[in-house]
């Protein structure tokens, strides 16, 4: 959830790492590593952490992520690694502020033919089923505390961990009016309208945006920067019309693998992309709090 488009970014909130910096970065990745880096290279990323491709001389590049929930993400793309076809880099290694993994090539666009594989990809992902929603542990979104108490009822896992944990989180922070909270609550009172609980929880990336699908000619060569948990897929595939990371061509190859129930794409996907907005409104403030307020006005709280 670090869409650099979200906000406008000034020159001052670009992080430029010094030299003495990059000096420190580098030696620490030649003990860790044993070999030295030649350069350091800023990736695009998000607001979270600060990311940097690692070259070398005689070694392929790595990727470099400073910053904070490391662990975490390491333990989540680690899951990801040992229990589904997902492909996602390997972690190297990890401590409280430096993630070092492999790099993976990303020069490709999201055209037609990766949108197929990625929708091939996604519903093999989602075909992996638990018998709770939520997961074995917490996990974070956009380097915020995502709760995950493992829960048998679909509903009050999104009303309760989702929606209103983090509307809460966002009006405290000042960024979402009191009022609105007010709404959301009231609305979170009516879910069962329009929500109910999938046949079985299914495990999701949860971080769907563009700039967490990478390709390479023609492919998707990895996904980065999950936020997982079991829950219903459709909260994955609503995510992914957020900021249009796909098309119809990825709903129409997804479906020949996973059928999406009607009243999706009318209805369904707007509530779960609450969520993320929400998400957006305790990072960011701003715009998204219209997106969120035109939800609840148009659902009629």
């Amino acid at each position: 959830m670090h869409h650099e488009d979200c906000l406008p970014i000034s020159a001052t909130t670009i992080y430029e790492m010094s030299l003495q910096s990059a000096e420190l970065l580098k030696d620490n990745i030649t003990i860790l590593t044993g070999k030295k880096p030649r350069g350091l290279v800023r990736l695009s990323g998000g607001n979270v952490a600060e990311v940097y491709q690692v070259t070398f001389s005689k070694a392929d590049p790595i990727v470099a992520k400073l910053g904070g929930g490391l662990v975490l993400e390491a333990r989540m793309l680690t899951f990801l690694k040992d229990h589904s076809h997902l492909p996602v880099p390997d972690v190297i290694h990890v401590d409280n502020s430096l993630l070092l993994m492999d790099y993976l090539a990303s020069r490709g666009t999201l055209n037609m033919a990766a949108q197929n594989h990625a929708a091939e990809l996604l519903a093999d992902l989602h075909s992996i089923t638990a018998r709770s929603f939520g997961f074995k542990w917490d996990t974070v979104i956009g380097g915020l505390h995502q709760p995950n108490p493992e829960t048998t009822d679909w509903l009050s896992f999104f009303r309760d961990h989702r929606l209103l944990y983090m509307g809460q989180q966002a009006e405290e922070s000042g960024r979402l009016p009191t009022q609105i909270l007010g709404r959301l609550k009231d609305f979170c009172d009516c879910l069962e309208r329009w929500i109910s609980s999938p046949p079985q929880p299914s495990l999701i990336h949860g971080d769907m945006w563009g700039g967490n699908v990478l390709c390479q000619e023609n492919q998707i060569s990895g996904f980065i920067d999950p936020a997982i948990y079991f829950a219903d897929p459709e909260i994955e595939l609503a995510f992914s019309t957020l900021f249009s990371t796909f098309g119809d061509g990825f709903f129409e190859r997804y479906q020949e693998h996973r059928k999406i129930a009607p009243g999706f794409f009318e209805e369904r996907r707007e509530i779960y992309n609450l969520y993320p907005l929400l998400v957006h409104v305790r990072l960011f403030g701003g715009t998204y709090v219209a997106s969120v307020n035109a939800t609840l006005k148009r659902f009629g709280f």
